[in-house]
This record gives C-alpha cells, structure tokens and sequence, in this order.
C-alpha cells in the first residue's frame, strides 16, 4: 500500500455511485463517515510518519509508539463502548447507517490491518536501520553465550526475587490479570515437589521491572544493545519451575474497558466513589486479547474463554505484545542527529523584557501560542498575583495538570497568602483520575474551595480569572486557552490562549465561575459562548449567516481548526453552506464525518490534517461574516460531547493585532501553497499533499516556528 494514500472506505466506486444517484437528503448515511473507523484513519496517519525519511528515526520509533497507544485507547474506550451499547441492546444505528454489530466487524478488519501494518514498520523498516546506526533489538537466537550468561545473571539477580509464578489448579484458579500487563501462560509437564501433576501456570512480569534491559558495552558489537523483558522472561522460564519441562511458554496482553461507571445522581461524594471505581479500572471487563504470532490456537482459546471473549477480539503480534514500550530506549541513546533539533521556546515580543505582567494586560491583550512560546508567563502571573497585597481572589478551572504541578503549587501559595481561591478540578478527566483526586485533596489542605465541576457534564474549560483592587475598583484579569494548564503538553501541543482585563470577558468568566460552583438560572454572556447552553446554538446560527450571504451575493467564509468534527447537525448546516456557494476550509487532525469535494453537497469545502512533531490541539473558527470578520478560540471540539455534555467556553479575538496573528498561525499556515498536510478525499480518504515534490513542501508548524522567530 502507498503510505501516502489511506483507503477508509474499500469501494473505489464511492464517488461515482454518489454522481450516479446524488443524494438529496442531507441527512443521507453516505454523506457521514463512522466516527471509530475515521478514528482509525487517524492513526494510519500517525503510522505513516514513521516512514517518512525526512523524520529522524527516533522520533519515528516514537511516532510507531504513539499510534500502539492510540490503539490501546480506542479499544479501552471506544470499543469498550460500543460493546456496552449491544450488551444493553441499543443497536440503533448511527448518522452513518452503521449498526453496532455491523460496525465491530468493521473495526476488526481495519484495526488488524493497522495492527499488522505496525508490526510491519517495526521489523521491516525501523528495526534494520536502527541496527545499521548501531541500536539493536536482540532477540534470543541472536545472543552471543557471553550475552546469555549476562543476561542470565540478571534473570537470576533482578528478576527472580519479583517474579511470583503461579501454578493454575483447583486451589489457585485463574486470577485477575491487570490491563495491558504482560504476562505468560506456561504449559507444563511432570510433577512438581507436591506430587501435583504439571499443566498450566501462569507468570506476571510486575509493572516496576523495564521493559527493555540495555546489554553493557564490554557484553556487545555495538553502543547500545537492547533485549525486550519478554525474550529474557522466555528464555529462563525454566529456573521459575525447576525439575518441570516447559512444554510452551506464551505471552498475552489484556486490554480492558477503562471507562468509569459512577452514577452522579445517586452518590453524595463524588471523589469517595470515583477512588472505588480506579480500583476496579484495572480489572474490568476484557475487550481485546493480544497473543504472539506463535501462539498455538488451543492457547488462544483457553485465554479468551478465561477473558470471556470471542476470537475476534484476538490480535496475533509479529513481536512482543508490548510493542508501545519501545520508546523506552529513547532517553538511553544519546544520538541527537536522530532525533529533533533542540526545540527552544520564546517569550511573546509583548513581554520581552517586561516583569509586571497586570500592567502588559492592561496596555493590550496578549497571545501565547503553546508551545512555540513558553508556558512561563502564565506561570509568571499566577505567582505575581500569589504574592501580590492587591489580588483579592484567584479562580482557576483544572482539567489535567499533571502531578507536580506549578499552577497547583501556586493556587496552595496563594490561598496561604490569604487570597480566596477557588479550583473547579474536573474529578472525570479520563486517565487523569487519580492525579486530579489527589490534587484536590491538596488542594483542599490548603484551604482552597474546591469545586468538582457539574453533576452530568464535564469541566472541560480552560479559565483562569484574578481579582485586584487598584485605585479603589475591582479589575479582573482573565486567561482562557484552548488547552489544559499543563506545563508538560505546553511543550507538545498546539494551543492558543488568551490574556486580557476587557471588562466584558471578564463579567463572562466570572459569570461562568458563578454558573458552575453554584445554583441558579443560565446566566446570559456578553462576548463568550458556552456549552452547553448557547455555543452550538450560535456556532449554527453562524454558520447559516455565512450561507445567506453567499446567496445574497455578499462576502462570506469560513475557516476552523479543531481536533474532531462529528456532530450531524453542523454537519448538515456546513453542507448547506457548501450548497449555497460558501468556501469552507476546515483543519481537523482526527476524526471527520462530513465528507467534502461531494458534487451537490460539499463541494467548495475542503478538509486537511496535520501530523507532525506537536499534537495539534487548538480550536480556532472564523466566520467572513459580509467583510467585518469574526474570530473564536475554543476549548470545544465540533463533537456531541463537547457541546451538549461539557462545560466549554468559546471566546472572541477582538484586538486586531492578536486577530492578525491567530488568522495566520491557525489558518493560513496550514493552506499557503505547497504546505504540507493530510487532504480529505470525497470517499473519506486521505493523501499527502505535494507528493510530486516532497521536497518543496513546508510542514505548516515550521512556517509558523519561522515566523514567531523572526
């Protein structure tokens, strides 16, 4: 298969049946792609970097990580999800026409296909030319006797004295086996020191072992020589059981549903029951089972009967089960020709050389752009308002922060400093759970009101407001993001976000803090949207305004760039749009259910994804609006979720200056001629653009570096 082509629908024919018989209903199921299997695609997208040459080869060992993790996590929850959803028998189908039943069997194709396409990259394409710069992967049948006695060694010293082996009889069943762990189903043969008959054990490698053990210089040929834990584990399983004969030693991996299950309605503390349900994450229901190429099918089936899943759900691996470990060996080689150039962020010209950040806010809005620019300065004013007499008040939403955090650190400074401070900490924050239940409880310690956002829906907006008194009024100074308060992904993802004192957007934050720690009727906004009460709303009132002056002759547009597109209704507004002459480009990097370039329904929009060193995660819509332009950053996704079952705020870019730079960094960069990018195909399918000349093509995220640069 071409890597820069990728079918997400067999039939070649698509396009050609849709002239044939052009629907005249938008509500048709061939104008929608399935959300999973457009999931899907997203991640082929993210495997094809790790065939492209241009990309240094650890970063694309890194990319071919990323895509088994994406894959993990759509078994975890999408899966998980649709299997929930048969189970409790709502097979209604889809905007796309999909049964639940009908789509399973088209994830299985599309997600073996990927699978197998991984394992490919790995061993055809990364793992010979890493061996040619000197890193190897060894499997057994490659060690010298000198590797094998030092590797021996460390079996006996490391990982014996961890390893609990269990032999599976009537007095020691099958146990529960954690989620995604790796393990080993041993066939036995003799009797052991009891006089038990040998049959089966089973051998649980402990999450605190490496998954990949570095081989010392003085053993190797090379710098940097790797064993995967599993080739170690296989190839002494007989000192695990001595005086027995391994017959077969096989490893397996179980993926887990992940999602939590707690009804808000019916529990009186939300963060007591979520802590209960984290216990149990690990050990619910099974949703896929992954066992090597090897493995004998009498094997298979025993392990899926164990799991209660059908062969289906099994996926046979061309190498280790854990393949997503892989990037463990990153930090251990020390090759930066093979990885990106040193990445350095810069400080916005606003506040070059600038310390009192309230004054820089109140001379004009300023724009950070993560992660091109530094995450410091908002880091830089929390601590200014912890330690300054005149901030009376801090507000902050958190969705993920991570464990140590400084926003965290800082909210604790300033509540011991006397400031009232208040933390709406989203408890629900998927995979995040268990850090944000701890933060809270910090929190808490330290006197700060914490608020575990709406019973039903999900924090998911990026705020932050300070309240000072200067020369006797209150002023309140307002960030808002399209992404989280995160230092880390500051550095990884795209996102844009806000500092200003307008006195409107701050009544709007404040009222929004208002809506969500406490009771009362929707409170109207003056400049922002919110979900989920006027945001989808509106975004559907825009864009019917844009189609009525496309008719009426006047200047109409839109541009937006968000991580997914799902939600019908503006689906079929956006097709109405094209209808009526609207240009439409849309930047969606993952999943996308409208189809553009359809004749009659969507031609004049265009879709593009990115794929590239950052995870593009801002959410930028521009509406032409006959010549007097509206511009929005949001921390909302155009899907269901986002507009009807979160907490989200939409926020207008109203100072030129900032306007000017969010129209090029999050729209124009992405369509300059000869720019690099994903383009969406009318039959749901994506190819590189500029594959004549890949040479001349520039990455949108390096047009945009170059020119913060400057």
């Amino acid at each position: 298969m071409d890597s820069n082509v990728i079918p997400i629908q067999p039939d070649e024919t698509f396009v050609s049946a849709l002239e044939k018989d052009p629907p005249s209903d938008l509500r048709d199921p061939r104008l929608y792609v399935n959300r999973e299997l457009s999931l899907l695609q997203f991640q082929r997208r993210v495997l094809a970097m790790t065939r492209d040459e241009r990309i240094p080869l650890l970063e694309r060992l890194r990319f071919l990580s990323i895509s088994r993790v994406l894959l993990d996590e759509f078994f975890e929850v999408r899966v998980a999800s649709l299997k929930q959803r048969i189970q409790h028998g709502a097979a209604s189908p889809g905007p796309d026409g999909l049964t639940p039943l009908n789509l399973l069997a088209l994830i299985r194709e599309s997600s073996l296909e990927l699978s197998e396409e991984q394992y490919r990259c790995y061993q055809e394409d990364l793992k010979p030319q890493l061996a040619r710069e000197g890193i190897r992967f060894l499997e057994s049948s490659s060690w010298t006797e000198r590797q094998r006695r030092w590797l021996h060694r460390y079996f006996r010293r490391e990982l014996m004295p961890i390893l609990s082996p269990l032999g599976l009889d009537p007095a020691h069943p099958f146990p529960r086996i954690l989620t995604k762990s790796l393990n080993f189903l041993v066939e036995l043969r003799g009797r052991d020191a009891f006089g038990r008959e040998g049959s089966m054990a089973l051998v649980r490698a402990p999450r605190s072992l490496p998954r990949l053990i570095r081989i010392p210089v003085s053993y190797t040929k090379g710098p940097y020589d790797f064993v995967f834990l599993s080739s170690v584990l296989q190839a002494f399983m007989d000192e695990l059981f001595p005086g027995m004969e391994i017959v077969g030693s096989h490893q397996f991996r179980v993926t887990r549903d992940s999602e939590l299950l707690v009804d808000e309605e019916e529990i009186e503390d939300l963060a007591r029951a979520l802590q209960r349900e984290l216990m149990e994450r690990g050990y619910a229901e099974g949703v896929r089972l992954e066992v090597r190429e090897s493995c004998p099918a009498t094997v298979e089936k025993y392990l899926a009967a164990r799991f209660d899943l059908a062969a289906d759900d099994v996926y046979r691996c061309d190498g280790p089960v854990n393949l997503y470990r892989i990037t463990e060996v990153i930090d251990q080689i020390d090759r930066p020709d093979l990885g990106y150039p040193t990445f350095r962020q810069r400080l916005p010209r606003a506040l070059a050389g600038k310390t009192h950040l309230f004054g820089e806010i109140r001379r004009h809005d300023i724009l950070l752009h993560h992660p091109y620019e530094s995450f410091s300065p908002l880091i830089d004013l929390m601590r200014q308002a912890a330690r300054d007499p005149k901030v009376l008040a801090i507000k902050q939403t958190l969705y993920r922060t991570g464990i140590d955090s400084q926003v965290v650190h800082l909210l604790v400074e300033a509540a011991r400093a006397g400031k009232d401070v208040t933390a709406v900490v989203e408890l629900r924050a998927r995979f995040d759970e268990d850090v944000n239940i701890n933060l809270a409880t910090r929190l808490q310690e330290a006197g700060v009101q914490v608020v575990y956002g709406i019973v039903g829906h999900k924090a998911h907006a990026k705020m932050l407001m300070i309240v000072r008194r200067e020369r006797g009024r209150i002023r309140r100074y307002v960030h808002l993001g399209t992404g989280n308060y995160h230092s880390g992904t500051a550095k990884l993802y795209t996102d844009f976000g806000l500092l200003t004192c307008d006195d409107a957007i701050g009544q709007d934050v404040q009222n929004l803090f208002q809506q969500m720690s406490g009771l009362g009727k929707v409170i109207e906004l003056k400049e922002c949207l919110n979900s989920p009460f006027t945001l989808h709303k509106q975004l559907l009132a825009k864009i019917e305004r844009e189609a009525a002056h496309a008719e009426a002759g006047k200047p109409a547009g839109i541009d937006a760039k968000m991580n997914s597109l799902t939600e019908p209704k503006i689906i079929r507004a956006l097709y109405k749009a094209s209808r009526a002459g609207v240009p439409i480009r849309l930047v969606v990097r993952g999943m996308c259910c409208l189809r553009p370039g359809i004749p009659g329904v969507s031609e004049s929009i265009r879709v593009r994804s990115v794929v590239g060193r950052f995870l593009e995660h801002s959410r930028v819509f521009r509406f032409e609006n006959d010549g007097e332009p509206e511009l929005w950053c949001s921390s909302a996704d155009w899907m269901e979720r986002n507009l009807f079952q979160r907490v989200e705020v939409a926020f207008p870019i109203l100072e030129a200056a900032v306007r000017k730079r969010v129209e090029f960094e999050a729209i124009e960069a992405f369509w300059k001629e000869r720019t690099e990018a994903w383009e969406m195909r009318a039959d749901g399918g994506y190819e590189l653009t500029e594959q004549e000349a890949p040479e001349k093509a520039q990455h949108p995220q390096a047009i945009i570096y170059r020119r913060l640069g400057k």
